[in-house]
């Protein structure tokens, strides 16, 4: 099951408001990519945990600390907002043709993580800004004397100068996580022919780029032109003991899958169903169709080929996970009940599928389903607490079986976790009143008050 959430301003901000505030004084605004939602899938998740692990130790980091956040977003891009965790854009996923290349990626973008470039960034904005704010002064003393026209040219050509400064240092920045990137594949006995391939890639993408609005400046780009970045590390790469190893063929079948459902998911329904036509008769392309048939409203058609993925496969968790769905979506929560049960058990409790399995019992109306959703769902919050859709749902049901407390506390876990502090205050506050002093949940609830409290006072003193 493929879902859009909101990235949780708690994980996303802690280091994205720096970036912001320098990319922004340089002209450049990250609202794009923020506006974007991230995408939470189980076995896309899984996938994305089994490649990175190797390349997450040998850069030296404890792989359950560093986080790969899947991104809705068209574009070619991954990049890092601070803390441990790599943004990974669908784009990506689609451009790519294999495992390997996205571990080339990943790699990459563990460089900059563990070469601390976000909070170096702010040595490259402060000498932008010193150039900025000399050729100020100078353009506005030389106007002040009279000299209109050369104060203006002094000021343009200082903002032109800054910019480059600090694209500069960023090159290096890039630089260096290249080089970076290509030991911990080394390290890690990855071949790095995915790294090299994936500039291809992006050297296509560049000179599509330039031929649509014009010619590339080198010195004008954040990062080094794909070619140079290809020919300088290709030596290293090739010298690798692990250059000629294969990947896991088994890590292939799962990118194609993931890829497939990316396309059924994030295109067009007809865009998907020409990349998948029904002449093709594999796995992924049924796994396409049955997303891209779900999306365009044909529920038959989607089940139809979900139902061959589960003759396939009858004991895979994702393809039953993706059945239930598509049931409950069509407005048949207790024909979902059974593929998600089997679907729960055969990803051990996975809290994405665990979340969807809660959502269904609920959605039943059923009171007899409503203590089983209510277990399910606290399993699901307590392995994965970063899900408000599964707070919200944990709510529904504590308030459908009398629980008023604990229906409030799920609501303002929920409203925390999205940034909104003064509704996650006033549940909180709620929830204490009927829940006894001193319990687990009863500190909990003091918890979030306190910090939604604090929140809110430091907004006021800004």
């Amino acid at each position: 099951m493929i879902s859009p959430f909101s990235v949780p301003r708690r994980r996303w901000l802690a280091g994205a408001r720096a970036a912001c505030a320098l990319l922004l004084a340089v002209t450049m605004s990250t609202q794009p990519a923020m506006a974007q939602s991230v995408l939470r899938d189980a076995e896309t998740e899984a996938y994305l945990h089994e490649i990175a692990s190797p390349l997450i130790a040998a850069a030296g980091l404890q792989p359950g600390n560093v986080d790969i956040i899947l991104i809705g977003d068209k574009e070619i891009n991954a990049f890092v907002a601070g803390g441990q965790a790599v943004y990974i854009n669908s784009g990506l996923i689609e451009a790519a043709d294999n495992t390997n290349e996205v571990q080339g990626v990943i790699a990459h973008e563990l460089g900059h993580i563990t070469g601390g470039h976000i909070i170096r960034q702010g040595e490259g904005a402060k000498a932008a800004t010193g150039i900025t704010i000399l050729s100020l002064l100078l353009g506005v003393a030389a106007m002040a004397a009279g000299a209109g026209d050369a104060g203006m040219g002094v000021m343009m050509a200082g903002q032109q100068a800054a910019l480059g400064k600090f694209l500069a240092f960023n090159r290096t920045q890039e630089a260096s996580a290249d080089s970076a990137g290509v030991s911990f594949l080394d390290k890690a006995g990855i071949s790095g022919r995915g790294m090299l391939s994936f500039f291809q890639k992006l050297r296509v993408e560049e000179y599509r780029f330039a031929s649509t609005y014009a010619e590339t400046d080198p010195y004008m780009q954040t990062h080094p032109m794909s070619g140079d970045r290809e020919a300088t590390l290709q030596a290293d790469i090739q010298k690798s003991a692990a250059y000629g190893k294969k990947t896991d063929p088994a890590l292939d079948v799962k990118f194609q899958r993931i890829k497939a459902k990316l396309i059924g998911y994030m295109d067009d329904p007809t865009t998907a169903l020409r990349k998948y036509p029904e002449t093709d008769q594999g796995l992924p392309a049924h796994y396409a169709r049955a997303y891209a048939w779900h999306r365009g409203a044909y529920p038959d058609k989607a089940v139809e080929e979900v139902d061959k993925l589960v003759a396939a496969a009858p004991t895979d968790p994702y393809f039953l996970e993706l059945k239930g769905q598509i049931l409950l979506e069509s407005g048949k929560p207790k024909e979902a009940l059974a593929p998600l049960r089997l679907a729960v058990a055969g990803s051990r409790n996975a809290p994405l599928i665990a979340s969807l399995l809660g959502h269904a019992l609920v959605a039943t109306e059923d009171p007899e389903n409503l203590k089983e959703a209510r277990d399910v769902l606290k399993v699901a919050v307590a392995r994965d607490r970063d899900n408000p859709f599964a707070w919200y749902t944990l709510g529904t049901a504590y308030a459908r079986l009398g629980d008023e407390p604990r229906a409030q506390l799920a609501t303002a876990e929920r409203y925390a976790l999205i940034g909104e502090e003064r509704m996650a205050m006033a549940s909180a506050e709620a929830a204490m009143q009927g829940i006894k002093q001193g319990t687990p949940d009863y500190l909990r609830a003091e918890d979030i008050a306190l910090s939604a409290r604090s929140a809110q006072n430091d907004r006021k003193k800004r």
